[in-house]
């Protein structure tokens, strides 16, 4: 029997025991309680806000810190302990389930981001930056503080002075009296219109991801990596047989090897006397400035136990094309070399690519825009069903358990896009800008939520910018002034700094919770905690920024990163460049190399390289976990080729290990460090 092309993908991507997910569900099991709902909230809601504070003035660990955060997953452990200790002391008294503990996990996560780098981090250094860094010098006042509008930004300069040298006596000061003398007749009116703006993104993408997400998981199968640990530990917790999966001998040995590596490095960050293990080793002086591999001068090996299981657990396709794909674009730049194309960085002209450094790394911009349309051309028959049921031709499915209908969803999704770009051609972008702009950041953040997901990668990172496909493919005169600033500000509040970006998270929540009911509560609980999530979150990072100064605290990469996207601003409005063509060249070859990539995924069964590791390639964070990934690689296709299927039932409790051993020393030196001078950081920052 010949296969359906379209249910290829869904094959390949699940050849791995751990990663099949089944399309059918077993009984329904009982629905969630309002406590697990409750805990989660309130747990969710103090993640918030104490994140400001521990990131960035006590510079420890951070708790979100990815797509597979730290503290959400430390309050699951001991919550899941806690609930077994209690099931084994009061046997009539059920006080959570596995699944309620996963759902009260689910809202820290997406919480979680939101209180740092998803949004809090650099949103009031946006909003300040060209009032408070303006110099005669860099001529903001005349050219960027007359395109600003008034109801995004503050207005008093007082305001701004005090939010980056702190309140006169702010430090003596107890967090309520801070509270109260933050000037807030300066930003009432901001943060009201930029929480709504917000508050519609975010239900744009809630939408999104309900109306996708049948056929993710049940049309395509696509694995969820970094879920796996946490579902089979709450599988074991409601199967009884929690005991047995923590002292299974292969979990206790991949315990603990991250427990003695970061008990030993932790007490030697504190007590210089004790021996350090490295974790990190600088390859690049093995490799020759010039020639062929010169483009690993820099190599370095990060070693991270956490991402080495993550990485297990991910499809060998997709692990291997996550390194050997890194590996390629390091040659392709030594390969240029050699052929005598020494391309300089100029060719890029003025970019807001958060790693975008060479005119190669735009081969990025084409493979994004081929990879969405691949996406769409998969769902293409979901996605009719879906436009059918919106305008009620044909009934609806009364099997989905989506949280909301699809009507309501796709008709949620037209109507939230129609206001952010009414929002943008209000402030002044032209609509057919506003259109396109719209269009970028969400089929950037698609993509990146793809690649987040599928790939089981918890630490990612942009290369291009959606605005630098606009202004690479229109020229920055497509823009106006106005729309320019307005475009890359919205773009650093949202869009373009995805290591905690709430869309990944989404979908995750949307497999979680699949087939969860009550579906409206979970649906009220999951909207409750984002509107609270941003309101605490903000409310916590000015709070500390008004009591301690922005100079005082550890902001720097915020400031770096926000203080260029205004000084890249100006440069484009005052001499709007010409981007050279080696940027349209390699933009065309990214396109025809993603073509060629997954017409052969989706063609030929026997293929081995996914396509989502040719858009990792240049991320930063590939080059940070580029080795975790091949080691566990390596690991997994030693153990199917050696052992089969039962030895990787047996060997995949040493990669849980290792992941559960690293985030449970994380967060336990994370709380150390909030009562200490500094803190030992177990995770990437």
């Amino acid at each position: 029997m010949e296969k359906n092309p379209d249910t290829i993908q869904a094959d390949k991507t699940c050849t791995d025991p751990a990663d099949r997910t089944p399309t059918t569900g077993p009984a329904p099991a009982a629905p969630i309680r309002f406590r697990a709902l409750i805990i989660g909230f309130i747990l969710a809601i103090a993640i918030c806000a104490i994140t400001p504070f521990n990131n960035v003035y006590r510079g420890a660990t951070p708790l979100g810190g990815g797509h597979f955060p730290l503290a959400p997953f430390y309050f699951l452990i001991w919550m899941t302990f806690i609930a077994a200790v209690v099931k084994k002391l009061f046997k009539k008294w059920d006080w959570l389930t596995g699944r309620e503990l996963l759902m009260a996990w689910i809202l820290m996560v997406l919480a979680s981001g939101v209180a740092y780098t998803g949004l809090a981090r650099t949103f009031f250094i946006n909003l300040t930056a060209p009032y408070h860094f303006a110099t005669v010098g860099n001529r903001w006042e005349e050219v960027l503080q007359p395109l600003l509008p008034s109801a995004l930004f503050p207005q008093s300069p007082e305001a701004v002075s005090a939010l980056y040298d702190g309140l006169s006596g702010g430090r003596q000061m107890s967090w309520w009296e801070v509270f109260a003398n933050i000037p807030w007749a300066a930003w009432v009116v901001p943060l009201a219109v930029w929480s709504v703006f917000i508050l519609v993104c975010y239900f744009v993408m809630l939408c999104m991801v309900n109306l996708l997400s049948r056929q993710a998981m049940e049309n395509e199968r696509m694995n969820f990596p970094l879920l796996r640990v946490p579902q089979l530990m709450e599988e074991a917790f409601d199967g009884n047989v929690l005991g047995r999966f923590l002292t299974n001998r292969f979990m206790i040995a991949g315990l603990m090897i991250p427990v003695v590596l970061h008990l030993i490095n932790g007490l030697n960050f504190y007590f210089p006397a004790v021996p350090h293990i490295p974790t990190l080793i600088l390859a690049g002086p093995y490799f020759p400035k010039y020639g062929l591999f010169s483009g690993f001068y820099k190599l370095k090996i990060f070693i991270y136990p956490a991402f080495i299981g993550f990485a297990f657990l991910t499809s060998k396709q997709i692990s291997l094309s996550f390194w050997a794909f890194f590996i390629l674009g390091g040659i392709l730049f030594g390969l240029l070399s050699i052929l005598g194309y020494n391309i300089p960085a100029a060719e890029l002209g003025i970019t807001f690519g958060p790693t975008l450094a060479r005119p190669e790394e735009t081969q990025m911009i084409g493979a994004y825009a081929v990879f969405f349309v691949f996406l769409f051309w998969l769902a293409r028959q979901h996605l009719l069903g879906v436009v059918r049921e919106a305008f009620q031709v044909g009934s609806s499915d009364p099997s989905r358990k989506e949280w909301l209908s699809l009507r309501f969803a796709f008709w949620g999704f037209f109507g939230g896009s129609v206001f952010i770009i009414a929002w943008f051609y209000y402030f002044g972008i032209p609509l057919i800008t506003s259109f396109l702009v719209v269009c970028a950041f969400f089929m950037v953040m698609l993509v990146a939520s793809r690649v987040i997901c599928q790939g089981g990668i918890a630490y990612f990172t942009l290369t291009a910018a959606p605005v630098d496909g606009l202004l690479f493919i229109f020229g920055p005169r497509f823009f106006s002034t106005v729309g320019l600033v307005l475009a890359a500000v919205v773009q650093k509040v949202l869009f373009v700094d995805l290591r905690e970006s709430l869309m990944p998270s989404l979908m995750h929540t949307g497999r979680v919770t699949h087939r969860m009911d009550p579906r409206k509560l979970i649906l009220g609980s999951i909207m409750l905690t984002l509107t609270a999530a941003i309101a605490v979150s903000l409310l916590a990072m000015l709070v500390l920024c008004y009591k301690y100064g922005v100079r005082e605290l550890q902001l720097d990469w915020a400031t770096r990163t926000t203080v260029a996207v205004y000084e890249n601003v100006q440069n484009l409005i005052e001499t709007p460049v010409h981007y050279g063509d080696w940027v349209l060249i390699f933009s065309l070859i990214g396109a025809l190399v993603m073509l060629v990539l997954v017409v052969c995924y989706h063609r030929f069964y026997w293929w081995p390289i996914h396509p989502i590791g040719y858009l990792t390639a240049y991320s930063s964070a590939m080059r940070i976990l580029w080795f975790s990934f091949f080691i566990g690689w390596l690991c997994n296709i030693l153990c199917m080729r050696y052992g089969g299927v039962a030895l990787f039932k047996k060997l995949r409790f040493f990669f849980i290990g290792l992941i559960i051993g690293d985030f449970f020393m994380g967060g336990s030196w994370a709380i150390i460090g909030l009562f200490s001078y500094a803190s030992y950081l177990v995770l990437p920052s």
